[in-house]
């Protein structure tokens, strides 16, 4: 959380430990449920390690920290991973994490503004930027150095609102405003509907500094976040080519994988495929 680091060789095998961790608490919140938007969640682990240990701003154990940066995630759907990055950060409690989804619980399978840590409620998908946008904007006008980073899906780059955000946060010139766009390639239904490439050229034709990476590779992930941090003058676009799944096989072959059913007897290998890719 240091966030004038710049990284090593033992910082990306740290936050590769630390993704591995996060994937371990997301099975196990799918298998309390029996069901999930695991794929997802596995699929931005890597991502969710970098932010939240290595480059966001926080203080463990105080969600409402002032100077906090903020992080949005836009697919409120993706709960299950930031659940799984909270209570590894102090914020939730790890024995919370089997009530995912449970009626009265407040790990829902949604983001939920009465869970600590979540900054805004993402299940209504395509309004995370615009918030993004008002949060950062907020943060210039009260002088205050944090960033905010959204956490937004390619389904949403299929909405106008998305655009229409883009647009202000470049207008306003928010080089503190970090969009992290997660092109997962699926839909409810399956693949995605209209056609949005190419994804970068359109952020930089929206006026948004942008690159691209593989979103599971956690070098290129730390890479882009310090490239991020040192540009100025323009909100800035990473998009990352994730895979649904990431870390246990049998998963990232599913061709529906968008909400991940499981028979109960199927936990147990699902779980042996995750510690066998442990060092991947």
């Amino acid at each position: 959380m240091d966030t004038d680091a710049l990284p090593t060789p033992q910082t990306i095998t740290e936050l590769k430990r630390r993704a591995h961790q996060l994937r371990r608490n997301m099975l196990r919140q799918a298998k309390g449920k029996g069901q999930g938007y695991i794929g997802q969640g596995l699929g931005i682990a890597d991502l969710l390690a970098a932010l939240y240990f290595f480059e966001m701003k926080l203080r463990r154990g105080e969600p409402l920290w002032p100077d906090r940066d903020r992080f949005l995630l836009s697919t409120g759907h993706y709960s299950i991973a930031l659940w799984a990055v909270l209570a590894e950060v102090g914020v939730l409690e790890h024995g919370e994490l089997d009530g995912y989804g449970a009626d009265g619980g407040r790990l829902d399978m949604s983001t939920l503004e009465t869970t600590p840590g979540v900054e805004v409620i993402g299940g209504s998908l395509g309004h995370g930027l615009g918030q993004g946008v008002g949060i950062a904007l907020g943060h210039r006008l009260d002088a205050r150095p944090a960033r905010v980073f959204v956490e937004l899906s390619d389904g949403e780059l299929q909405e106008g609102s998305t655009w229409e955000a883009a647009m202000s946060g470049a207008h306003y010139g928010l080089d503190n405003l970090i969009a992290l766009v997660d092109c997962n390639g699926i839909q409810a239904d399956g693949p995605m509907v209209i056609n949005i490439e190419p994804v970068r050229d359109k952020w930089q034709a929206f006026g948004w500094d942008a690159r691209e990476i593989a979103g599971n590779d956690m070098g290129q992930i730390v890479d882009a976040l310090v490239w991020a941090r040192a540009r100025t003058g323009r909100p800035k676009a990473v998009v990352l080519r994730t895979t649904p799944g990431t870390g246990i096989p049998t998963l990232t072959r599913r061709e529906k994988a968008h909400f991940v059913r499981v028979d109960a007897d199927e936990w147990d290998a699902l779980e042996a495929e995750l510690e066998a890719n442990a060092d991947e």
